[in-house]
């Protein structure tokens, strides 16, 4: 019936897998917990009990894979035709995740659900403030905003899907890149796979380091404009790619190019800053696919 899958990376799964395990024993459907570790040096012991768990299995892979290809391999070992997909740094926001999920067991077919995601009401440390703010911001939504575009809220790591759907769907060449869930969501509107949005979140609590987050977006972007870059139907859900189509046609990349290079310096200070501006941000990303070849 159901198989949930996780992939990891020096983040410790336990938890996670103990609360789901619970949950799906309430259900008495038939399921599995698949955590595929994508050669973490961190947490190794801990999530190693999740083979002590009945249902719930422990792989490794030998090298690191990144996220895309883990639930590739993820996906094809699965036993059952019914995906649910989380990332490891997470946790449901209540006991009825699952049972929550499942009442779309039944009415999945050429569909994928989203549950959405929330993050915890505290204000982290202003070291890890830019992941927080954005995602609570532009990630944090219920299901009703969601659902007027929901190809713009494709967030893979909080999804229940068909075995088939996302195998046709998911990026398959072997690259280690970073943002690819615009990949993925344009394959699913490209392919009239319905998208639906719940509200059944988790909360997301793995918050990376300032720094690292706006690497990690600039890599992102970096991905869309080498895949994405010309394809007017993804500009169609996804405001990045629209905006830079239409600097493009009215001939002012270079414009936004010049612009961005003298004022780089300035954005990126105000963005990773104790009072986060996320316009900024925007503006930053913006000049950035511009600027990048």
């Amino acid at each position: 019936m159901l198989s949930i899958l996780i992939p990891t990376y020096n983040y410790s799964v336990f938890p996670l897998v103990l609360e789901l395990k619970n949950q799906a024993d309430l259900l008495a459907i038939p399921y599995e917990v698949l955590v595929l570790d994508d050669a973490s040096t961190l947490f190794l012991n801990e999530n190693s009990k999740i083979q002590e768990l009945e249902y719930c299995y422990y792989l490794k892979n030998e090298m690191n894979i990144g996220r895309t290809a883990t639930r590739n391999f993820l996906a094809q070992k699965a036993k059952f035709n019914i995906l649910l997909f989380l990332d490891s740094d997470v946790l449901p926001e209540n006991k009825s995740f699952l049972s929550t999920y499942g009442e779309a067991f039944d009415n999945l077919e050429n569909k994928a659900i989203f549950g959405g995601y929330k993050y915890v009401s505290e204000v982290p440390e202003e070291s890890h403030s830019l992941r927080y703010y954005y995602g609570k911001s532009r990630e944090e939504k219920e299901a009703s905003i969601r659902n007027r575009n929901p190809y713009g809220f494709v967030f893979s790591g909080n999804m229940l899907i068909p075995k088939d759907v996302f195998l046709e769907n998911n990026y398959k060449k072997a690259a280690n890149l970073y943002g690819l869930d615009i990949i993925f969501s344009h394959q699913l509107y490209n392919n009239k796979i319905q998208v639906t949005h719940i509200d059944n979140a988790i909360f997301h609590l793995g918050l990376e380091e300032n720094e690292v987050f706006f690497n990690k977006s600039l890599a992102s972007v970096k991905s869309r404009k080498e895949l994405l870059s010309e394809n007017k139907q993804a500009a169609e859900i996804n405001s990045l790619l629209r905006y830079y189509q239409i600097l493009k046609k009215l001939r002012l990349l270079f414009f936004v190019k010049t612009l961005f290079k003298f004022s780089e310096r300035y954005l990126k200070k105000h963005i990773i800053a104790k009072k986060t501006n996320l316009f900024y941000f925007d503006l930053y990303r913006l000049g950035y696919i511009c600027y990048i070849k």
